[in-house]
């Protein structure tokens, strides 16, 4: 998995830098199938924004969070992506059991 950070009219701190990381690496829990994480952290006068991309195998999901924090935001956006990467891996399982109904039914 490759995670790459970058900010937007922000100094990013090897703290934050690290801080981002750590969080979006917990993200290969749930899901072993992450490719690629690209975060980019944003200030916008007194709002801080975190976005994320997230390459799996089989598509990509998008999220981003804003707060008056950058800790926070970074908070929120894992919580996001965590949520999406747990939906995703539900589609990828068939909870269907087809032999079981047709064998009871016929």
């Amino acid at each position: 998995m490759q995670i790459s950070v970058t900010g937007h009219h922000i100094e990013l701190t090897p703290a934050l830098r690290e801080y981002m990381e750590s969080k979006v690496a917990k993200l290969e829990r749930h899901f072993d199938n992450v490719t690629d994480i690209h975060c980019v952290m944003t200030v916008e006068k007194l709002v801080h924004k975190a976005e994320a991309n997230v390459q799996l195998s089989g598509g990509t999901i998008h999220a981003e969070h804003t707060s008056d924090d950058m800790y926070a935001a970074i908070d929120g956006l894992v919580d996001k992506l965590d949520r999406q990467v747990r939906k995703f891996k539900e589609k990828l399982t068939d909870h269907h059991a087809r032999d079981a109904t047709k064998s009871r039914y016929r």
